[in-house]
Parts: C-alpha cells; sequence; structure tokens
C-alpha cells in the first residue's frame, strides 16, 4: 500500500497550489478512500494537451484507490463560466450543453479509469431545486467576497456590467462540492476563487471543508500562451498519430521539459534521469522522441506511435510526404470552398485568418507546390494532400453536400 508520504509526493508533482497541505495529510492518515471532484462545463468538447493536465491529477488519485468524481457542469454551462472574462459569457442552449457533455465522456477516459470513475451532472441536484433554496444558498455569501475576485473588481471598477447571474456561478460550483461532500477538489489556477467558495459553503454548511489542488495552465507550442485552439498553439487528444507526434516535436528543447512534468505518468526520477543524460550530451531531439512515443500510444495505440515517429523522421531528414495518410471527407457546396476556410475545416489552421497568414508566409503547399492565392477554391469531385509547415499533413477529398 502507498504511504501517505509517498501520495503527498506524488499529488504535489506538477501541482500550483494545495490548499492546504496539512489537511490533506490529515484526511490521508485516516486510511479512507477520499471523495476527489473535478468540475467541467461543457463549454469546448474537443479536449486538447492543456486539459489532460487536470485529468493527469485526477488519475493519480484513482492510482492510490480514491474515489474520483468527473461532474459535467451541465447546470453551470447554463449559466456560463465569468473567469477570466472581462465581457458576460453567453450561456449554452440545453441541446448545446449536451451534445458537449456526451462528447466529453468519450474522450476522458483516454486518461481516466471508467471502472473507477463516478461521472455526476449538477444538474441532478440543482435541477429541481426550488427557487427559495438557491436563495439560501445566496445568503450564505456576501457582495464584498465576490468583489474580491480580480475579474469582477477590474470590470467593476471600469464600469462594465455584471450580471446578477454571474454572481451565481461561484455559488453554484460551490454548493457541488456540498452535494457531493468533497473531500479534494480540483481545478486550474483560474479557478481557484471558485474552489475557494466551496471551502467556505461547506464550512457555512456544517461540512468539513474540502482540500483545494489547483494545477497550472499549460503553455501551447509557442510556450508563451496558455495551450489553447483560438491561438492555434494546441495538440488536440483526437488528433492523427502523425500530428500529434510532429507537434510535439516543435517545442523547445526547454518547454519539454514542462510537458514531461505535466503530461508524462513516468516517475520523477526518469525525468531526472532523462535530464542528466541531455547534460551529459544526450541528444535533446531522441529525448523528446520519448515524450511524443509516450503521449501518441496514449491516446492511440504503441503501433500508431512508431509509425508516427518513422513518419517524422521520414519527413524531417528525407523531406518526403507521407504516402498513407487516410482521406478525410470535406463536404462542399456547389459554389465550392476557399483554401483558407478549407484549411480550418481540415484542422490544419485554428481559424482562416491564421490560414491566410500560413499562405502569405508560403507555408502552405497542396500535392507539393506552394499555394500564393488565397482565393483558390476546391469542388466535388477534388482529392489532394494538403501541407501546412513541414510537419502537418492531411489528405482530402471533397464531396457534394448532403
Amino acid at each position: 500500500m502507498t504511504t501517505v508520504e509517498d501520495q503527498i509526493a506524488e499529488l504535489h508533482r506538477g501541482a500550483q497550489e494545495v490548499l492546504v497541505t496539512a489537511e490533506l495529510v490529515k484526511k490521508l492518515q485516516r486510511g479512507k478512500p477520499l471523495r476527489v471532484k473535478a468540475g467541467f462545463d461543457p463549454t469546448a468538447p474537443d479536449l486538447h494537451l492543456g486539459h489532460t493536465v487536470l485529468l493527469n491529477k485526477m488519475r493519480q488519485f484513482q492510482q492510490f484507490g480514491h474515489e474520483v468524481i468527473f461532474l459535467i457542469g451541465d447546470f453551470t454551462g447554463l449559466i456560463g463560466d465569468p473567469s477570466g472574462r472581462n465581457a458576460t459569457r453567453p450561456a449554452l442552449t440545453p441541446e448545446e450543453v449536451q451534445a458537449n457533455a456526451r462528447t466529453y465522456q468519450s474522450q476522458v477516459f483516454k486518461i481516466l479509469d471508467p471502472e473507477r470513475t463516478r461521472v455526476d451532472f449538477n444538474s441532478r441536484w440543482f435541477g429541481s431545486m426550488p427557487a427559495a433554496r438557491l436563495i439560501e444558498i445566496a445568503g450564505r455569501h456576501t457582495v464584498a467576497r465576490m468583489l474580491e475576485r480580480d475579474d469582477f473588481s477590474k470590470r467593476y471598477a471600469d464600469g462594465r456590467p455584471i450580471a446578477i447571474h454571474e454572481f451565481l456561478y461561484p455559488l453554484v460550483q460551490g454548493y457541488d462540492s456540498v452535494a457531493l461532500q468533497a473531500d479534494v477538489e480540483l481545478g486550474g489556477t483560474d479557478q481557484k476563487f471558485n474552489l475557494l467558495v466551496g471551502r467556505q459553503l461547506q464550512e457555512s454548511y456544517g461540512q468539513e471543508a474540502q482540500v483545494v489542488i489547483t494545477v497550472p495552465l499549460l503553455e501551447g507550442l509557442d510556450g508563451v500562451n496558455k495551450m489553447s485552439k483560438s491561438l492555434g498553439n494546441y495538440v488536440g487528444i483526437a488528433e492523427a498519430p502523425e500530428m500529434m507526434f510532429g507537434k510535439l516535436m516543435s517545442i523547445s528543447d526547454e518547454l519539454m521539459w514542462r510537458y514531461f512534468e505535466l503530461l508524462s505518468f513516468r516517475p520523477l526520477a526518469d525525468v531526472a534521469q532523462l535530464k542528466r543524460a541531455a547534460m551529459e550530451g544526450r541528444n535533446p531531439r531522441d529525448i523528446k522522441f520519448e515524450l511524443g512515443q509516450e503521449l501518441v500510444a496514449r491516446f492511440h495505440d504503441a503501433a500508431a506511435a512508431e509509425r508516427a515517429q518513422r513518419d517524422f523522421i521520414s519527413r524531417v531528414s528525407e523531406k518526403t510526404v507521407p504516402t498513407d495518410l487516410p482521406p478525410k471527407v470535406i463536404q462542399v457546396d456547389a459554389g465550392g470552398m476557399k483554401v483558407a476556410n478549407v484549411l480550418k475545416e481540415a484542422g490544419l489552421a485554428a481559424s482562416t485568418s491564421e490560414a491566410g497568414r500560413k499562405i502569405e508566409e508560403g507555408a502552405v503547399k497542396i500535392d507539393g507546390t506552394r499555394v500564393c492565392d488565397r482565393g483558390l477554391t476546391f469542388t466535388a469531385g477534388a482529392d489532394h494532400v494538403f501541407q501546412v509547415g513541414s510537419r502537418r499533413f492531411a489528405r482530402l477529398k471533397f464531396e457534394p453536400k448532403t
């Protein structure tokens, strides 16, 4: 059985803060499985490696025998999380929430053990809660405390509107911990205020306060901004093995160690050994190969990881275009689709504006020929290999929209 000391050491790995470590030690010393909660609002169903930092921490708790609750905020998703926002976030429709929730569930079990994961929805207790009860919960918090939040205080000082329902969001998220009697809650650093509201509400309802563990926001491929699909600096966990591997090989040697810390399942002693090997002259590219192999195998399989590495070496060393790309169908109407829209639709660019920049930079090729015309249009029946940069390829077949 893993000792409390070993659990504490591993749970601190990659964590930004543990509030409070002494309380976590006390809970672990009781020898009973802890109830560990992490909430996910189903607002962006395509998960990338930045999302998996939190999932990895949940997996650690599972391995130590604790109960993990993957809480889908289908009720809070109707409000819209204001964290980090300088304006009111548009609320999702119930249909959008449910569709995104189903997509989340199909992806998270690439990391979590489905047999040891409890999936719950906070509409289970909020969906039928009378208004009087919600008002009673609101009476346990103050406007002054709400305005301690950095984003709220800035908007208030600048005279930008704060909708009343945005004040409800931290309360609703915090009450989730009361409803589940959580021992530990996990979240990103941007969720710290909301997680601490959970502690305060639990104490208000006579429960023992949960321990809060925050995890950092993973830097994207650029090494500067947090990983984000809108910024185009992301690695999607559902991406093709070759694309995933190529993107990971594009990160800097310095950022590689950050990825090992937050994304790898290798023991820290193994990572330290890799660092020593790099200092002693081992090629960082070969160490990065190990990171790429591990992550691609996790979200696909070992054979796919091997193929992705061979494909990368072939493309980079021999400047060849892969010949075994599976075709991806792009549906177009009678007028066809312009190249920038094609790149966005195929996932080769995060937006049409990014696609336009790539074309202007000369980074886009079709069947090996550089593209210069942004007005280039593709109609049904076309079948080409598209390339963006030196590592991103896709074979696209165009069919009429049905």
